[in-house]
């Protein structure tokens, strides 16, 4: 009984709102009707006649001073309003207008998130320190030779900038060496030529140096019974060669193969030879600091193998497969974060529509301590607006107001819009998509570009996500705390990062607030008024013409109308009134 009062209480409430719009336009008319029958009394065309004469008997010089004075009004409205605009990110009238006149109105604002939600774990990220724009490895990232290679053949362009291969490159040098290489023996060339084949820029020599490494590989494996008596004491050099074999299988099906099957191909014949690196290094580990060194950087090259391999059943349609790859490598290795798996795991998990599994993975990933990212935080606005997407009308929420659904939706979209703002105009396709960089910003147009590139796919296959992305997220934008360095669900955006990202891509910049109507209004308004200011005191006679017939123009259809009723309604209507 009571849900049904409550019902009717709400649609009660509902009509009275609505009813709100056409009392005003009633009694408007009214008004109107008013005037007209007491034009008489009030003497209405007398008071107008008057005007007018008066008007007549005016000189070309006040109106340059009315002119000149609306525009000195209308510019110091406008400067106010671009200050407040720079200061708080909102128009002042505008604020005005939605805090004080539209709740006389009956509107209701439906898109603003609650506080207490919004509010939730703001502590805990503000006490965090202020990240500096760190670089991060793509853990999406295409194969130059299967992929970035086919857009150079085909427009002759590089996709990748120096400044992005460079940190491939120190990359390499990191995950696939350590500090204990230079301790090998003598044959400086063979223990230093993977290393200089990472440093390489020219590919052609890159992939030269790997060939050059397999090739003296063969030749050790092809003398080593030779050398059996000195196995005991050069343990460690066996390892070198197992590492430098893989290595140079990894930078050969990143960089030659110009398809993925044959990648695939040299990454399991790399694997073949880092798992045998990696059982012997972990027996050894233990044995001194020298030997902990070459087992991570054994670890680290087993990985970042079995990674790729994942990618590649991934993007030769064997999903089910590189899901249960990604899943096996992060049980076996739980600590490597650094390669961000769980992201390849959740893109892989969205294409097989398993939104369980994907729900699963970022009640794990998705935490105050551990860093975030646009795929987290995006994917969690997917799956929420997955709930209300295919039933969501503007029309519908904005008459009855949000439900619970709908509002976790919306805060999901203004938590992942305040995380990186660049994000929806590529997943709305406003802005055309490129290869994504080996490299992202977080928080930055690459991370944005590096999203949707794989991830577009997922929010179209979601009936109506897109939708209520693009009605909401301008929206949540707006109410992102400006200037930028104020933070509200996340840390303040980090000032570097624009400057940061244009090196990594040709063009990135902040997505800047959209002029309020009323700044635009007020700019027009003053350099037209200060245009008609100009003309009226160089041409007052003209300008003064032109205004008659511009009035006279204007009050045309209301001389049309009055006429027309004057001649329905009798004259002497309004004695017919007061003798009643």
């Amino acid at each position: 009984m009571a849900e049904v009062s409550s019902s009717l209480l709400e649609q009660l409430k509902s009509c009275i709102v609505c009813s709100w719009t056409y009392l005003w336009t009633l009694w408007f008319f009214l008004m109107l009707f008013l005037v007209y029958i007491l034009r008489v009394p009030l003497k209405i065309n007398d008071n107008l006649s008057t005007v007018s004469m008066f008007l007549n008997t005016l000189t070309p010089k006040f109106y340059v001073a009315l002119t000149g004075t609306s525009s000195l009004i209308s510019g110091l409205i406008l400067i106010f309003e671009w200050w407040y605009f720079r200061k708080y990110g909102t128009s002042f009238i505008e604020q005005v207008s939605v805090s004080h006149l539209r709740p006389l109105l009956g509107g209701v604002d439906n898109t603003a998130p609650s506080n207490s939600t919004s509010n939730n774990g703001d502590t805990d990220s503000n006490r965090q320190s202020v990240s500096e724009c760190k670089v991060w490895r793509n853990p999406l990232n295409l194969f130059r030779g299967a992929e970035y290679n086919r857009y150079t053949w085909v427009t002759g362009r590089e996709p990748l900038t120096y400044y992005d291969m460079n940190l491939s490159a120190q990359d390499h040098q990191t995950f696939f060496t350590c500090e204990t290489d230079h301790l090998r023996p003598a044959d400086a060339s063979k223990k230093d030529l993977m290393q200089k084949a990472w440093r390489e820029r020219n590919p052609q020599a890159r992939i030269s140096a790997a060939h050059e490494a397999l090739e003296l590989n063969e030749i050790f494996y092809h003398w080593r019974p030779l050398l059996q008596p000195l196995q005991a004491k050069r343990r460690t050099q066996n390892g070198i060669n197992f590492t430098m074999c893989a290595t140079a299988y990894i930078l050969l099906a990143e960089e030659e193969a110009t398809t993925i099957v044959e990648a695939e191909r040299l990454f399991k014949q790399a694997l073949k030879a880092g798992e045998v690196c990696y059982r012997r290094s972990q027996q050894l580990q233990h044995h001194g600091a020298q030997y902990e060194a070459q087992h991570r950087r054994d670890t680290n090259v087993l990985v970042y193998i079995k990674r790729r391999l994942a990618m590649c059943s991934r993007k030769l349609g064997r999903t089910r497969e590189a899901v249960k790859m990604m899943r096996d490598l992060m049980k076996e290795f739980p600590l490597l974060s650094m390669f961000n798996i769980h992201e390849n795991l959740l893109e892989a998990l969205l294409e097989l529509q398993a939104y369980a599994d994907v729900q699963a993975v970022l009640a794990k990933y998705d935490d105050i301590s551990l860093p975030k990212s646009a795929t987290i935080c995006y994917t969690a606005a997917l799956l929420k607006a997955r709930a209300v997407s295919d039933k969501f009308s503007p029309e519908a929420a904005s008459r009855r107001g949000l439900s619970t659904a709908e509002m976790n939706a919306v805060e999901a979209i203004h938590r992942a819009v305040e995380f990186n703002p660049h994000v929806p105009k590529y997943l709305l396709e406003m802005k055309s998509l490129i290869l994504p960089p080996e490299h992202i910003l977080k928080r930055g147009d690459s991370e944005a570009i590096a999203y949707a590139f794989f991830h577009l796919q997922h929010w179209k296959r979601v009936e109506g996500a897109l939708n209520l992305l693009h009605c909401t997220w301008e929206g949540t934008f707006r109410m992102i705390p400006y200037p930028l360095e104020k933070g509200h669900l996340f840390y303040p955006y980090p000032i570097c990062t624009e400057t940061a990202d244009r090196e990594l891509l040709p063009f990135s910049v902040y997505p800047k607030k959209e002029l309020p109507f009323f700044i635009l209004f007020t700019a027009g308004l003053c350099s037209f008024t200060a245009m008609l200011a100009l003309l009226t005191h160089q041409f007052p006679e003209l300008m003064g013409v032109f205004a008659k017939a511009f009035l006279s123009t204007l009050f045309a259809p209301l001389n049309f109308v009055m006429e027309k009723v004057e001649s329905i309604l009798p004259s002497s209507l309004w004695h017919q009134l007061t003798r009643i």
